[in-house]
């Protein structure tokens, strides 16, 4: 349940800090106020803890950020919860405190206690702490497509669903994978002689990693060999005679130093040494010269094998490493189109399988579902009895289906849609038809008390659900969200004095101007001012006496209620 809650600068609101009676667990929790009070400013924060989308301008003016936080104490027994608690890295303790930080740029962080969470990790998270029924909720009846989720959700079935929609997945998955195949099997001959072909070329080429690099380099030698040659031969003509014969003078002379002078020896061996070298160039100068030749007929060789490369290159890939690589993808796809036809078959026993149990499942789960739908006719027919509703019926009506498999989606192959007949001999229409707002207000509600009573959701928040309703209506719909707080903790933003006179705990929403700044602020009632508050409600700004009896009435009544004492008939008084 929720036990405390803060606000600082969201709206109007400045700064807020409420707490709620942790011990009791079961509770109705009213606010009321004028309009444009603030009251959408609670639902708000309570909407932004929840991982609702928040905007810049939310932020009070003047401030940096606004910041909205809950503690929830969560039960013991509250296994999947607390499960999830752990495995996100959130802690296991039964407390759970949540965060919501928005800046004046935009920009929103979110803490499960203390960590970092995504909105998507607390969407998941609080939808198993509070449930929020708006006034617009209402206008998800008129929406056929969504009647399928209540069903669901009454009668426990998303398990199943989701299972269903994963087993749908697989089977479309590997219905396309079996389609895809049929085709390649129709094309595979003109496939294999293509790949065959491809594998050939490639394999006559002989291609080598590098020899593209190799053969450039031959053809710019072979293409230079005239020149090489006659320069070559002169360097060495000159470096064979002239410059050899000179070294020798020079090596003799320096032969004749070091006998003059023993300190020049060193220097001797070393131009002895160098002259010894020349001697060693001379003879790869001569080796060299010899092994170059003009070879026209090799050169067009080169040529060719460089454009040969160079076209294999431009139809299989930009390197000789990927034409080779072309070549062993070409291998393997020709293997796989060799076991084609067995894969065919394979393939077409599973999706054979998975067909048959897609069948079974939508069948199963289409019987549960009508086995739900009719305790839900029931079920909402006695809440409806419970709200002024005497004998008004719920009808679950399904589309006819043949049982095909072409018929299955991701839910099922079910279609059903709400009718509802508010007076006997009345024909049920769909809820779209429904032009009482107080009538869909009264059906959300019925529904939401069913739902309520099949989750773990200990926090219920009804934000004037109550709209479009009075007279004998609003006092039933009083009972109904009495009735509901006493399993529950309940939040009602109200502007009905009889849900108001009901709670346990009241709190009014008002405007207050400070400094020159307009601020919501939000008070607990004491009794006397809970008097004040829904003699308010009943009779505006100009309450007489008689209202105020009746508003003292009202309260006495939710207070005998409450305790279990009898309680006499308290019409508004003449």
């Amino acid at each position: 349940m929720l036990c405390e809650l803060k606000v600082e600068n969201l709206a109007l609101i400045e700064s807020l800090h409420l707490s709620f009676d942790p011990d009791d667990s079961a509770a109705l929790v009213v606010m009321t106020g004028e309009t444009g009070a603030g009251k959408s400013i609670m639902l708000r924060a309570i909407k932004m803890l929840t991982g609702d989308r928040a905007q810049a301008d939310w932020v009070r003016s003047g401030a940096k950020q606004c910041t909205v936080e809950a503690l929830f104490e969560v039960s013991p027994s509250h296994r999947q919860l607390l499960g999830k608690l752990s495995a996100g890295g959130f802690g296991d303790e039964t407390t759970v405190i949540i965060k919501r930080v928005i800046s004046d740029k935009g920009r929103s962080r979110i803490y499960i206690n203390s960590s970092l969470a995504t909105a998507k990790v607390v969407r998941e998270l609080t939808d198993y702490l509070i449930n929020v029924a708006s006034q617009h909720d209402h206008q998800q009846l008129l929406q056929p497509h969504l009647h399928l989720d209540f069903l669901d959700t009454l009668g426990e079935h998303w398990w199943e669903r989701t299972e269903l929609g994963e087993l749908y997945k697989t089977y479309r998955s590997r219905s396309a994978e079996l389609a895809d195949l049929k085709k390649q099997e129709q094309d595979k001959e003109q496939k294999r002689d293509f790949l065959r072909y491809q594998l050939s070329e490639i394999e006559e080429a002989a291609l080598q990693p590098g020899e593209d690099e190799e053969l450039a380099v031959e053809k710019k030698k072979l293409k230079n060999s005239g020149s090489l040659i006659k320069i070559s031969q002169e360097s060495y003509r000159i470096f064979s005679s002239t410059v050899s014969d000179e070294l020798n003078l020079i090596r003799k002379n320096m032969e004749q130093i070091a006998e003059l002078d023993g300190d020049a020896l060193a220097l001797t061996e070393s131009i002895s040494g160098y002259c010894f070298q020349a001697e060693d160039m001379i003879m790869e100068l001569r080796q060299y010269r010899d092994s170059l030749e003009s070879d026209p007929y090799r050169l067009e060789q080169v040529t060719g094998r460089i454009d040969l490369v160079q076209r294999m290159k431009r139809k299989y890939g930009e390197t000789i490493e990927l034409v080779l690589q072309c070549a062993r993808e070409a291998e393997v796809e020709l293997e796989r189109l060799d076991n084609l036809e067995s894969q065919l078959t394979e393939l077409e026993q599973e999706v054979k399988r998975l067909r048959a149990e897609l069948i079974q499942k939508a069948r199963e789960l289409s019987t549960k579902r009508k086995a739900t739908a009719e305790h839900i006719e029931d079920a909402m027919e006695k809440e409806l009895h419970s709200l002024a509703f005497n004998q008004a019926a719920v009808e679950v009506r399904w589309q006819g289906i043949a049982g095909s498999v072409d018929e299955i989606g991701p839910a099922g192959w079910d279609k059903v849609e709400f009718y509802f007949s508010a007076n006997p001999g009345e024909p049920s229409r769909p809820l779209a038809k429904i032009a009482s707002g107080g009538e869909l207000s009264r059906l959300m509600l019925a529904l939401k008390c069913l739902l309520a009573r099949k989750d773990m959701v200990e926090t219920v928040v009804f934000d004037e659900v109550d709209a479009g309703i009075g007279g004998e209506a609003a006092e039933a719909v009083a009972r109904k969200i009495q009735e509901l707080a006493g399993h529950h903790q309940v939040f009602c933003i109200t502007h009905l004095p009889q849900i108001a006179a009901r709670g346990t705990a009241h709190f009014r929403v008002h405007k207050s101007v400070n400094g020159g700044r307009t601020l919501s602020l939000i008070t607990a009632l004491s009794e006397g001012e809970r008097e004040i508050e829904v003699a308010r409600m009943l009779a505006g700004d100009s309450p007489t006496d008689q209202t105020h009896a009746w508003a003292r009435e009202l309260l006495t009544k939710s207070q005998l209620l409450q305790t279990g004492d009898p309680v006499e008939n308290t019409d508004p008084p003449s």
